[in-house]
């Protein structure tokens, strides 16, 4: 099999437990993936605590050398929304990890996004967007020319079967910024969309937490540990035998696309409905004449997403 070529990512996060497991995944997984900075956004919680919570997702990980930018703390227009009542207090509660010492980096999120798509060379960098699309739109309103420049925005967010899982319509990422994410997915870059049909398909079962557990690093005890606190929530309200994992689908992804199957459709998002805001309405269908915006992924290999996770982690 030929080497694969690293590709280089910007994650864009909000952590979360699910996505500290994202940020671990792409930190283990070197031949794949070359993270070029981490850029945080409010969004699960205020950009305080989700700045501290990647800190310590990287010292977790063993890598303080990880740059890392502070960005937008709130949405480009409404009041910001926060999941405490899913990740605790913190945003990262189950594991107690140390106060993190690396440091933040003085550049704002925004600007270190629009001067990497800049100088790297055009088509080679990847946006990962984990949480709400505040930063990506705020560089994309502020810099129109590097939409041309994005290899491909892959991002955790919407639903379509499923539907909503902070409002009956909406998922929570799209909610809390519904008018970045419709900036987002208009902007002409290719962008690949982790909805919640894929992510509730990938379920914490505990044989899978024993595994992450059995591997007795610090990174693997912390993991279980982390999903072991988000799954009281998931498990209570769905009835379901394990909690989904949704942001790692979006590093997974980019290690083996072949654990994912979906469809190039039209996505477009809801913004002024009161009763819908924040929708992702796929045209999963074909039932409009709008065209192909997004690759809207449907299904997922969850073993060997799991598998994947697990063989990563163990190299941290």
């Amino acid at each position: 099999m030929a080497a694969t070529k690293t590709q280089k990512i910007i994650i864009d996060t909000d952590p979360g437990q699910d996505d500290a497991v994202a940020i671990l995944l792409a930190l283990g997984s070197p031949q794949e993936l070359e993270v070029i900075g981490i850029t945080t956004v409010a969004g699960n919680v205020p950009l305080e605590l989700t700045t501290r919570n990647a800190r310590m997702v990287c010292e977790l990980a063993g890598r303080p050398d990880i740059a890392i930018y502070a960005g937008c703390d709130r949405p480009l227009a409404h009041t910001l929304v926060t999941a405490e009542h899913v990740h605790g207090k913190t945003g990262l509660d189950g594991p107690t990890l140390p106060e993190p010492t690396m440091p933040v980096q003085d550049k704002h999120a925004v600007d270190f996004i629009i001067e990497t798509l800049r100088t790297e060379p055009s088509g080679t960098v990847t946006l990962c967007p984990l949480g709400p699309l505040t930063n990506i739109a705020t560089a994309l309103q502020r810099a129109p020319d590097i939409s041309d420049r994005i290899k491909e925005i892959v991002l955790m967010g919407g639903a379509y079967f499923e539907v909503g899982n902070i409002t009956p319509a909406a998922e929570f990422n799209i909610y809390v910024d519904p008018e970045a994410a419709e900036i987002v997915f208009k902007c002409g870059a290719p962008v690949t969309v982790m909805p919640l049909d894929v992510t509730h398909k990938a379920l914490v079962t505990k044989p899978r937490n024993d595994a992450f557990r059995a591997l007795g690093t610090k990174a693997g005890v912390a993991t279980a540990q982390m999903t072991d606190f988000f799954e009281r929530f998931d498990k209570e309200k769905y009835g379901s035998e394990g909690a989904p994992l949704h942001d790692p689908c979006v590093t997974a992804y980019l290690i083996k696309p072949d654990l994912f199957t979906g469809r190039n459709i039209n996505v477009e998002i809801e913004t002024q409905s009161d009763l819908t805001r924040g929708m992702t309405v796929a045209d999963w269908w074909g039932v409009t004449d709008r065209g192909p915006n997004a690759t809207f992924m449907g299904d997922i290999d969850a073993d060997g997403f799991f598998a994947l996770i697990t063989e990563r982690l163990a190299t941290l």
